[in-house]
């Protein structure tokens, strides 16, 4: 029986054990309660966010955030392909010349790996030489070739691209959780004022009474010598 309780108390740990473990204390919110550490494990932060990037979601599986990683990976993986798909495949290219700056490719490249094939295809026409993969994210030939591919697409070409260009970007996000941690908002604790119970107001009710019937008097007296006076 030992050995199995032993196994059961590594569930729910990290899969990969390493070096750098970041670790922040949230207050119990009530006071017979004790303070809850949370340890995260980090691993390497660079070389996490490196994987983030080439793969999103790589990074985070990388330190054993597995729900975390096959999440970003589902979304933003899928929402670079279904954009490659509205575009017809046409989208993702890299092309810096006269007749087309693509600067959607910048934020498209943020998504690593599914848009690295398009620097083989740029590098190959810029040299002369044919593309490979049957065309696979080339850089349209001439303006003539890409005003094509606008009229046959119609808006799906823009449509595309935006969805391509949102993958990069909120997969920069992804970079930075996987580099950096989770953020951890500590609930602020706040002073509550002590009420006065009912005796206290009644003392103090009290006391400006004895005060107010004090300050009667004086000025009673004081109105007495006045009159004695011009007697």
């Amino acid at each position: 029986m030992a050995p199995c309780k032993d196994w059961l108390k590594t569930i729910g740990k990290p899969f990969w054990t390493g070096r750098r473990m970041s670790t922040k204390t949230m207050p119990a919110e009530a006071a017979s309660r004790e303070a809850e550490t949370l340890d995260i494990e980090l691993r390497d932060p660079l070389l996490a966010a490196f994987l983030a990037w080439l793969v999103p979601g790589g990074g985070h599986l990388y330190q054993g955030r597995t729900g975390k990683g096959i999440l970003f990976m589902v979304c933003i993986l899928g929402t670079f392909f279904y954009g490659f798909y509205l575009g017809g495949g046409r989208v993702v290219y890299a092309a810096w010349n006269v007749e087309d700056h693509r600067w959607a490719y910048p934020c498209q490249l943020g998504a690593g790996l599914p848009a690295l094939p398009a620097l083989v295809q740029a590098q190959r026409a810029r040299t002369g030489r044919g593309p490979l993969w049957g065309g696979f994210m080339a850089p349209p030939r001439d303006g003539q070739e890409l005003r094509n591919w606008h009229f046959h697409l119609h808006s799906y070409f823009e449509l595309g691209t935006a969805y391509t260009m949102i993958a990069g970007l909120l997969n920069v996000l992804v970079i930075y959780d996987a580099y950096a941690g989770p953020m951890i908002i500590l609930p602020q604790q706040r002073k509550r004022k002590p009420r006065e119970g009912p005796k206290q107001d009644r003392r103090k009710r009290g006391g400006e009474g004895v005060q107010d019937n004090s300050q009667g008097k004086e000025s009673q007296d004081v109105n007495s010598q006045d009159v004695g006076a011009d007697a």
